[in-house]
């Protein structure tokens, strides 16, 4: 069977799309890989009528829902490859070695977090070391807590997590920000702590302090970083989709209608977006989804 078209990811921006397009009546299919980026995280905030559920109950929930549109097919598993079939559309290989054919191609993959080598961190990750304060700032409220420097980026971070309680701005033996910055974190009351970083202390996935390297103990309890992000796949590189410089990694490049630089292939979501959380993916990919129903109406 030819699909209208084959969303690659099934998280808030892939099953948004693909709820558009059931919608309009269109053959759909949804592969996905079952690792969505905040699988880490007990529970998502912030999202419309959402606010405190688990984020793969979310997406469980979306996908028994577009599952019934009979238009709509689900498999589970990886795409490995993709090609133009002419002017058609695209054949998309699996793992398994099936192979799909498809009108449209919207990826919808999302990005990887390339979390900072230190003792404690990666355990912690979506429990008490943290990245959205939007997401996660309330539930740590008017407690100590930890930014970690990172030379690429100001210190705003900082300064915006002490809206949230008493914050430390961690150097890790860098030579951290200017005069005055400095003078700007001291007038939030963020302290500045330049040693290096031992690793994390705390039971379980709890936070309780950052072990520094001459042997002092910081307490906070939760920790801010801002990761390296990469594309889960490389199927936008095989594709020959372009990529522009994020904040913290590549983001592939879009047009207003969410078209990347490849004919016939979309994007939405976190790889296709400088700055991002749930209620912005499922936005993204609700509109990418309208936009390729148009085009398949219209062609383009």
């Amino acid at each position: 069977m030819r699909h209208d078209a084959l969303i690659v990811g099934g998280s808030f921006a892939g099953l948004s799309a693909a709820m558009q397009l059931a919608r309009a009546r269109r053959k759909v299919c949804v592969v996905d890989a079952g690792a969505p980026r905040n699988r880490f995280a007990a529970a998502s905030h912030g999202f419309f009528g959402q606010d405190g559920m688990p984020p793969l109950q979310m997406i469980a929930d979306a996908r028994d829902k577009l599952l019934a549109y009979p238009s709509v097919t689900f498999v589970e598993g990886t795409v490995t490859a993709a090609t133009a079939d002419g002017a058609e559309g695209f054949t998309v290989s699996l793992n398994n070695g099936e192979q799909l054919s498809t009108r449209k191609l919207l990826l919808a993959f999302g990005v990887q977090d390339g979390l900072p080598d230190i003792a404690g961190l990666g355990e912690r990750w979506g429990k008490s070391v943290l990245h959205c304060p939007y997401c996660h700032g309330y539930e740590f409220g008017d407690r100590p807590l930890g930014v970690l420097f990172h030379s690429a980026h100001p210190p705003d971070h900082a300064l915006l997590i002490a809206e949230w309680g008493p914050t430390t701005l961690f150097l890790n033996g860098d030579a951290g920000p200017d005069a005055e910055a400095r003078v700007r974190l001291q007038s939030r009351g963020v302290a500045v702590e330049p040693g290096r970083i031992a690793g994390l202390e705390g039971q379980g996935t709890d936070l309780a302090a950052v072990r520094l390297e001459d042997g002092r103990r910081v307490p906070i309890e939760a920790l801010f970083v801002a990761p390296h992000t990469r594309p889960t796949s490389a199927l936008a590189e095989q594709l020959g989709c372009a990529f522009d410089d994020g904040p913290t990694g590549p983001v592939l490049r879009v047009d207003a209608m969410k078209t990347t630089t490849v004919p016939g292939v979309y994007a939405a979501g976190d790889v296709a977006m400088a700055f991002s959380n749930a209620t912005l993916a499922s936005a993204d990919g609700l509109f990418a989804g309208v936009s390729m129903h148009r085009a398949l109406v219209f062609g383009a």
